[in-house]
């Protein structure tokens, strides 16, 4: 089994106080059901400023991530079939699926 990261983009902000409660607990739900498959639920993530050669941009990139998570999976497409039913989808946002490679020294 391979960790991957899942990098959350994008999404509606919630309109008051109780969408974003209502969303916050889907997201719980959705975690929680993964059961062990999720290994780190992440954060959310705030402002992004992208470091290059050229120096700092203040405006971020061009699909700032908005929060990540780690699961462990049998291979990337059931890694894909675990985050599939994400709540961040329904509110527009998008998820990139990443595996994480190991290192060894």
């Amino acid at each position: 089994m391979s960790n991957y990261f899942i990098s959350y983009h994008g999404g509606t902000k919630p309109a008051t106080r109780e969408e974003g409660a209502d969303h916050m607990a889907k997201w719980q739900a959705w975690a929680t059901d993964l059961g062990d498959a999720m290994v780190n639920t992440g954060t959310p993530l705030g402002k992004t400023k992208v470091i290059s050669s050229d120096g700092v941009s203040e405006n971020g990139s061009s699909n700032p991530m908005s929060g990540y998570s780690i699961v462990k999976a049998d291979g990337l497409e059931a890694a894909l079939e675990l985050v599939k039913n994400c709540p961040l989808l329904d509110i527009g946002g998008t998820l990139e699926v990443s595996e994480m490679m190991e290192m060894k020294p």
